[in-house]
């Protein structure tokens, strides 16, 4: 799903499209890109010398160019790039009266509904007419704003040459006008060595307020997922896991109905459907794209001519990287379920239950707080500050001051009065009371749940007993280990079971008459009376298992018990000073005198 090479792969292509300079003199690159002029500069210099690797390291002319172009040797280019913009029409936006005599002209940001579909400029070519997007192509998402599929697209042709000359050919008759808000040059390609898709799409975004601001995206995906021994044995992976995956739902169904309403009561039980939830989304989407991989296939590569499309595909494979990513996450987080008995774990999980209350009365206030700074700093540095440019920078940058991670210089250059103010009073408010404020209601919390679990017995969260007790009777099953042996040791390893033992050996056996000493040995050796007491206590002990209350009935939750262990132990101490009080009064009441009375 993910590997090392998927980083190496895009940080190879990465490197050679965004830092590669126009020429030796001019070192503009792609992240530099800040006009249109810059944008023509891009698309005929490092552009073509990126995606057309016609010759060797030594100038000697790679054979069967037909075969298309293989970037770094290694990488072969499918198809050809698509290059496609984005335009909106002219008088999207209003016009003052006053400026109304000099300026005729007015170009809105992009919106969807102010998009320029009518074609212009030499309108019998096709990179001159609009086109229509397909309705499962995604949207893109830019640094200005969200963009639709569609536009006035062309195709690179499959030489260097013929590349430049059309690149040329459109810079010279103005494809790209002031209407124009974005540009895509999308392309794809495969590396056969580690059996690996890399789909490019490089943005140009021309805002509204002049200049341009560039993106990239690189998807290095695995569209080919059975092709190895290695890629068999994870789809034999994968099919196990569909088979818990239905086992695990039948099992929350049976659940769900055995313990009714009750069952959403428990958060442990919204988490496991959540993964169920998650888990067949994954598997559906798996069983999607393989289907669809292998049919668009051979589609998307009948023409070399042609731009194959696999940006769909790879959209989508990320996405369902991140489903599964989540997916992972809360399985690990459902961890804590199965350790939750655990003593230092219960005491984690009761200090978070108890304070979560105390916490999110207290987040209010902190977030009023940090929110009005956000709208403070947004307000005054806004303007000028990249950091506090959007209100969400403003949350994130804020976040970033509390780690330290923050560059005073710039607020203070752009406010010299208000911005040491908002930062020194931020840090104080929010870092030094506010957060530590947090913190301690946690260890106060924490100090009391110490507190009532020192009054319960350890033996209680034992995981060692737990493990001791199933061996013992795995051991039993398998006739490794007798029964008796099994009773010797305490009932499966319980430490209740062997205290008492160990306590009824601890008291002083009375004297005895000697003539029945003899009777009580042969009775204690005699195997016919040792097999009766067997019986008598396994049936003592199966009828207190029966007795015990089903997960339907009504049971004290360990909350409970703890409150309940607290409350004896203080009746205790009370019963104690009262105790000792009456003894220091005994001791200093005098007592009565006798008197002597002589015998008749």
């Amino acid at each position: 799903m993910v590997n090392t090479d998927m980083y190496y792969l895009n940080k190879v292509m990465s490197n050679l499209f965004l830092e590669t300079s126009v020429s030796e003199t001019d070192e503009a690159n792609f992240d530099s890109i800040g006009s249109i002029t810059d944008f023509w500069k891009f698309a005929e210099g490092p552009l073509l010398d990126g995606l057309y690797w016609d010759t060797w390291y030594n100038n000697k002319t790679i054979p069967n160019p037909k075969n298309g172009s293989h970037i770094y040797y290694e990488n072969l280019l499918l198809g050809v790039a698509r290059v496609r913009q984005l335009k909106v029409r002219n008088n999207t936006c209003s016009i003052h009266p006053l400026f109304t005599t000099f300026l005729k002209e007015c170009y809105y940001k992009y919106r969807f509904a102010a998009e320029d579909k009518s074609d212009f400029g030499l309108r019998n070519k096709p990179e001159w007419v609009y086109s229509v997007a397909s309705s499962l192509a995604p949207w893109h998402w830019g640094s200005m704003g969200m963009y639709s599929a569609g536009g006035f697209m062309f195709t690179l042709p499959k030489s260097k040459e013929e590349s430049i000359e059309k690149l040329a050919f459109l810079r010279e008759n103005n494809w790209l006008t002031r209407g124009t808000r974005v540009v895509f040059i999308d392309f794809s390609v495969y590396n056969a060595n580690i059996n690996l898709f890399c789909v490019a799409r490089l943005v140009v975004e021309f805002p509204a307020t002049g200049g341009a601001v560039s993106s990239s995206q690189f998807y290095s995906v695995k569209l080919l997922r059975y092709v190895s021994s290695t890629d068999y044995f994870l789809a034999s992976c994968e099919a196990v896991f569909c088979l818990f995956i239905f086992g695990f739902i039948i099992q929350e169904l049976v659940q769900m109905i055995r313990i009714g309403v009750e069952y959403f009561k428990n958060a442990w039980n919204w988490l496991d459907l959540l993964l169920v939830v998650l888990s067949i989304f994954a598997i559906g989407f798996n069983i999607y794209r393989t289907v669809e991989v292998s049919l668009l296939m051979d589609d998307l590569l009948s023409d070399a001519y042609v731009y194959p499309d696999f940006y769909f595909l790879a959209y989508w494979q990320t996405h369902y990287n991140n489903m599964i990513a989540i997916n992972v996450f809360f399985a690990w987080i459902k961890i804590f379920k199965f350790i939750s008995f655990n003593k230092t774990m219960t005491q984690l999980s009761s200090t978070l239950s108890r304070c979560a209350k105390d916490i999110i009365g207290f987040a209010i206030m902190f977030f009023i707080i940090f929110f009005a700074y956000a709208q403070l700093g947004y307000l005054i540095f806004g303007s000028q500050v990249d950091e506090f440019s959007t209100f969400q920078n403003c949350i994130f940058t804020q976040f970033r001051i509390v780690l330290g991670d923050f560059n005073f210089a710039v607020i203070e250059e752009a406010n010299r009065i208000l911005g040491p103010i908002y930062f020194i009073t931020f840090v104080f408010f929010v870092f030094f009371v506010l957060l530590n404020m947090f913190l301690a209601i946690i260890n106060d919390t924490y100090t009391e749940v110490k507190a009532d679990f020192s009054v319960i017995p350890s033996q209680e969260f034992d995981v060692s007993d737990l493990i001791r007790q199933s061996c013992n009777k795995a051991l039993v099953k398998l006739k490794l280990k007798s029964e008796m042996d099994d009773l010797y040791e305490g009932g499966g390893g319980l430490k209740s079971t062997k205290r008492i033992h160990s306590s009824v050996s601890k008291i002083p056996d009375s004297p005895r008459p000697s003539r029945r000493s003899s009777m009580e040995e042969k009775d204690y050796l005699s195997s016919p009376q040792l097999r009766k007491w067997k019986r008598k206590l396994d049936h003592k002990y199966r009828s207190s298992e029966d007795k015990l209350p089903t997960p339907s009935q009504s049971y004290i939750s360990p909350q409970d018990f703890q409150q309940l262990a607290k409350k004896v132990k203080d009746l205790e101490k009370q019963l104690d000073e009262v105790n000792a009080k009456l003894s220091q009064m005994t001791k200093s009441t005098p007592e009565p005198k006798r008197s002597d009375r002589k015998l008749n």
